[in-house]
């Protein structure tokens, strides 16, 4: 992979980042991947880069990248915000697996999703050096908001805070009390256009997501009865119980690979996104911009901000209006795909990692004045 851009941001003589994430990486999930995808780019640009997640697995693949991985914890399915979050509540290992990474002030931590059980937990509470937040969740229920109120006296030792979208940050704003500043979630646009496309049979759309109602997967399904068989439809996940085909061809493809997911990307007509809610930003859709796919997604509010005007949105849950908008997209009726790619060049994660740059620069300022006052 040919090496990214790097700033004129260099990190502090000794300075390590220890990155944060509450979900487990063997589960899909835009958390993980944001997670994974900015550790990864900070290694490149030379920064010694720590990734602690939830699991009993060390991802051998990080290491080949520069990043080293850290499993705390057995991991768990909770239900959560409309889907299934995997997660530890292994609080002992969790709190010895930070111990032992003997973090100094001259550090840095960045905490994805702080308010999730429990990862991040022990560093806000010790607050060992500078800290920056990343808020991803869209919408508050009474389990959040609580949660909110008991940590709020560790959130208050967040230095800095970014989220990911609108809604996530009036997410955490409603939640927390902490307003942060909006950036996004990165694109690999490098591996998407590395990737040698999958083979295909004529017209193709793609759905990548965990088989969870959220997800809209099911409805996909409906509506894939009212194309036509000349159409195949690849979804991740596998099949449901009793499952009988009509209309357009249905592959389940199962788990994906990242290297996978771009050949699938680069090969597909349409990618759709048919969600019911509970997106505060859906990267999938930048994902399928960046390989020049016809973006067809629910009108939530997470969805028409990432997309921006290029992609067809159409009402949630409803399977005649994903139909309607699955057939223009086929038939060429969509947003100009080269202007939806060059819309996707502005979200690349190397951008991503220039913002969190100045971000850490501006967390250790802060986190300097409290440590010294």
């Amino acid at each position: 992979m040919a090496r990214l851009r790097r700033s004129d941001w260099a990190p502090p003589l000794n300075q390590r980042l220890v990155m944060l994430c509450p979900y487990d990486l063997g589960v899909p999930g835009g958390v993980q991947n944001q997670a994974v995808a900015l550790s990864k780019e900070m290694a490149r640009r030379g920064t010694t880069v720590t990734l602690v997640t939830p699991g009993l697995t060390i991802d051998p693949d990080l290491k080949d990248e520069g990043v080293q991985h850290v499993a705390a914890g057995s991991v768990r399915s909770m239900a959560a915000n409309g889907s299934n979050a995997p997660i530890t509540l292994s609080y002992r290992r969790v709190s010895r697996a930070f111990r032992d990474l003997e973090i100094s002030p001259r550090d840095m931590i960045h905490v994805h999703e702080p308010i999730a059980p429990i990862m991040s937990w022990p560093a806000l509470a010790l607050h060992p050096c500078a800290m920056v937040a990343t808020f991803h969740r869209s919408g508050v229920d009474r389990s959040y908001r609580i949660a909110g109120k008991v940590l709020a006296r560790r959130l208050s030792h967040i230095d800095v805070a970014r989220s990911v979208s609108e809604a996530a940050r009036m997410t955490a704003l409603v939640a927390t009390g902490i307003d942060s500043e909006i950036l996004f979630n990165g694109v690999d646009l490098a591996s998407i256009a590395q990737a040698e496309s999958a083979p295909t049979s004529g017209q193709t759309i793609l759905f990548i997501g965990r088989d969870e109602p959220r997800k809209g997967r099911a409805l996909l399904l409906e509506a894939a009865r009212f194309l036509p068989e000349t159409v195949t439809i690849w979804l991740t996940g596998d099949a449901p119980n009793g499952f009988q085909a009509s209309g357009a061809t249905v592959v389940f493809l199962g788990r994906l690979s990242e290297k996978e997911k771009h050949a699938r990307l680069k090969a597909a007509d349409v990618l759709c996104a048919p969600s019911l809610g509970g997106e505060s930003f859906g990267i999938v859709l930048i994902e399928g911009l960046a390989a020049r796919c016809t973006v067809v997604a629910s009108d939530i509010d997470g969805y028409s901000q990432a997309l921006s005007g290029h992609g067809l949105l159409v009402k949630p849950g409803s399977v005649a209006a994903l139909s309607q908008g699955l057939r223009a997209a086929l038939a060429g009726e969509g947003p100009d795909s080269e202007e939806g790619f060059s819309y996707a060049a502005s979200w690349s994660i190397a951008s991503l990692a220039d913002a969190y740059e100045h971000a850490y620069d501006l967390a250790r300022s802060k986190y300097s004045r409290r440590f010294n006052a």
